[in-house]
């Protein structure tokens, strides 16, 4: 796939000038003031298509303290993406996430679920709308290239848990025509779908015959599949049973932590073998074993017994009420955080183990993701110096920030058969 750059200007740099000063005899001639230059590492990141794969930040798109055109502060709101970061940190956009958390299998819970899930997707495209001068809806690798090169902010959809579409395939046709353009079956625990690769137990030993039905569809209409969150086995069924490649977009290495939303060598090797991408999260609990304070786990056993743990069988004024009252816990008793040297660990050992064609980045902004050193999206940079510094060339950058998951996205799309149309981009 041909190599993509976004096109940025590095003329010369403009300065305020005073009007000349009165000048002392013998000396030499005043100086304007200089931007600091940037590092070469800088240069190839931000002449990088940068994508996320997994960017959570929709959950706030509607919740009444949060402004995408104001710079926000992990440190104050617990936020990590709006427009002013994403221009400090080069990100140049991803898929934003619809995201559902996992309810009852039964028909009143997915109609819930569905719901919610529409109501996440029209929130995507009224922030499209909103600030249509920076961001764009993108629905093929076309769009994607078109509005990088007009500067603006590419604004693809994904779908985290498939939970929302009950027992209807028919639905994946309407969030495809929405724009939704990659889908994952599962989330934390077992759907319909699939088996989770963090539930008790397993349900089918992998895709159910709906999950099996899922891909089929998703095939014909040209969806990314994810298997993020699946168990093993899910993304064992996945690889045999997808016509194309598919994606982890937010997961990392086993064999660097052992933890169950790990994937083991075998199977990354074998999705990178298939032409698939895998890309690397930053949530703390998934890079290493991170123990909270008393006080910490004290708090959380209170909150447990006030409103439960099932988020999705709370009614919206008492999901509301719960989530003011965790982030209150949050600052109260921060939770422990992994460190930026532990995600490179596991994105250069994983770079290692099947190659900078089939890596890439997505750390779980607004969904958990940041450790210290990489607190939100301003730190990416950072990134690019450690694989300069690694010894990765420009074009292995190019393609470990984008590249590879629009090549991806791009086979996808050349193996659509569905008839369905698709949509343009409504402003």
């Amino acid at each position: 796939m041909k190599k993509l750059l976004l096109s940025v200007a590095l003329g010369a740099l403009l300065t305020a000038c005073a009007p000349d000063a009165p000048q002392t005899e013998g000396a030499p001639p005043a100086k304007a003031a200089e931007a600091p230059a940037r590092s070469a590492s800088d240069e190839i990141h931000f002449r990088a298509l940068v994508l996320d794969t997994h960017l959570d930040t929709p959950a706030y798109f509607h919740t009444p303290d949060y402004n995408f055109s104001q710079r926000g502060d992990f440190d104050v709101d617990g936020t990590h993406v709006d427009l002013p970061r994403m221009n400090e940190g080069g990100l140049d956009g991803g898929f934003w996430v619809i995201f559902t958390p996992q309810g009852p299998l039964d028909e009143a819970s997915y109609l819930a679920a569905r719901n919610m899930a529409i109501l996440r997707q029209m929130s995507i495209r009224e922030l499209a709308a909103k600030y249509h001068e920076d961001v764009e809806l993108a629905f093929s690798t076309a769009d994607a290239e078109r509005i990088a090169a007009a500067g603006k902010k590419i604004v693809f959809q994904s779908m985290e848990n498939a939970y929302p579409l009950g027992t209807d395939i028919s639905m994946l046709d309407t969030f495809y025509i929405g724009g939704l353009r990659m889908i994952a079956p599962v989330h934390f625990r077992n759907s319909q779908f699939a088996d989770s690769a963090t539930d008790v137990s397993p349900a089918y030993g992998g895709l159910s015959p709906l999950g099996e039905a899922l891909v089929r569809r998703a095939n014909e209409l040209g969806l990314i599949l994810d298997g993020s969150h699946a168990s093993d086995d899910t993304v064992r069924d996945m690889l045999e049973l997808s016509t194309t490649p598919i994606i982890l977009s937010h997961s990392g290495p086993k064999a660097v932590y052992d933890h169950p939303r790990n994937v083991p060598d075998d199977l990354l090797i074998a999705i990178a073998e298939d032409g698939g991408v895998i890309q690397i999260n930053a949530y703390g609990s998934y890079l290493e074993a991170l123990l909270a304070s008393p006080e910490r786990l004290a708090a959380l056993a209170e909150l447990e017994a006030q409103y439960g743990r099932d988020t999705s069988t709370m009614d919206d004024a008492t999901r509301d009420a719960y989530r003011a009252a965790f982030q209150e816990l949050n600052k109260a008793f921060p939770p422990p955080r992994s460190t930026f040297e532990k995600f490179m660990e596991h994105l250069l050992y994983t770079l290692e183990l099947v190659g900078p064609d089939h890596v890439g980045v997505g750390a779980d902004w607004d969904g958990g993701g940041g450790v210290d050193g990489m607190k939100d999206i301003v730190d990416l940079p950072k990134v690019t110096a450690r694989l300069v510094e690694a010894g990765y060339s420009e074009e292995d950058i190019v393609k470990i920030w984008g590249g590879n998951v629009l090549r991806l996205m791009s086979e996808v799309e050349a193996a659509r058969t569905s008839d369905l149309a698709s949509p343009q981009v409504l402003n």
